[in-house]
């Protein structure tokens, strides 16, 4: 989805017909300074989108940033200076806050992954499980904090999973289909087992992501592929066991967890003048 329909959405589905607090409240033509600031430590992500929504809002409102995207961030640090329509301004705080919180939160996991890898050559990668709707933003966000995208989405990369190969009769057949018609794709497959692994090693692909695999299967999976593939591991892997999991001989790790249960980084917009 387009990123300006998202913000134009999400403005939509909050202010509806209009902020009625505010309406009732606020002079329609007083102005205010306010700032964006930081209540905790952090990486930051989505302060182009907080400003393209102010600015999607109020065309007039001015958004100067004070830091950047990727840019590490610390309690009580100011993010960006906004001022303009007070009315504009508030009814478009939530709406920018919630982009820019969950981003940041994502950026902030998505580092504490990276750095736990930092002396490798693995790559932290995120998945599909990601908010309906919002997969643009939250990928965006992963790279910010260190990491690597994943396929986009079912279009854009092949990875044969266990209801492939039910369908299909068997993993031989799966690839020969796919080679077939898009001889040029790389091919990933997905080995649950040692069973599978050992299975799929007869055929001809180029990554092999074992999943949800203790350590000793890890380590007896992956002296039996001996280097002739890629190797992704994923599933159930977390902050305290990354650090092992890295010392074993892979190239990627994938962590649905980046987008599907990040904690989002608190901050808030706090004015500072009115008038």
């Amino acid at each position: 989805m387009d990123i300006k329909q998202i913000i134009y959405n999400a403005l939509k589905e909050d202010i509806g017909k209009g902020d009625i607090t505010s309406l009732a409240v606020v002079p329609d033509r007083l102005n205010i300074k306010a700032v964006i600031v930081a209540r905790e430590n952090g990486k930051l992500a989505g302060l182009n989108i907080a400003k393209q929504v102010f600015k999607t809002r109020d065309k007039n409102v001015k958004f100067k940033l004070k830091t950047r995207d990727g840019s590490y961030i610390r309690k009580g640090q100011i993010l960006a200076e906004i001022y303009g329509n007070a009315r504009s301004i508030l009814s478009s705080e939530r709406v920018a806050l919630n982009f820019l919180q969950r981003l940041s939160g994502i950026a902030t996991l998505t580092d504490k992954f990276v750095r736990k890898v930092k002396n490798t050559n693995i790559k932290i990668l995120d998945t599909r499980k990601t908010t309906p709707n919002l997969r643009i933003l939250e990928k965006y966000a992963v790279r910010m904090g260190g990491g690597f995208n994943h396929r986009f989405g079912l279009f854009d990369g092949i990875l044969i999973k266990d209801n492939h190969i039910k369908i299909a009769g068997s993993i031989v057949s799966v690839i020969k289909k796919i080679r077939e018609k898009y001889p040029n794709m790389k091919i990933e497959v997905e080995a649950q087992s040692l069973k599978e692994v050992k299975e799929f090693l007869k055929s001809d692909f180029d990554i092999i992501m074992l999943d949800n695999m203790n350590i000793l299967k890890l380590k007896k999976a992956i002296k039996l592929i001996n280097g002739k593939y890629k190797i992704e591991v994923s599933g159930g892997v977390n902050l305290n066991n990354i650090t092992e999991i890295s010392k074993l001989k892979i190239d990627y790790i994938s962590i649905g967890a980046l987008t599907h249960s990040v904690k989002s980084l608190n901050m808030s917009l706090d004015i500072i003048k009115v008038g």
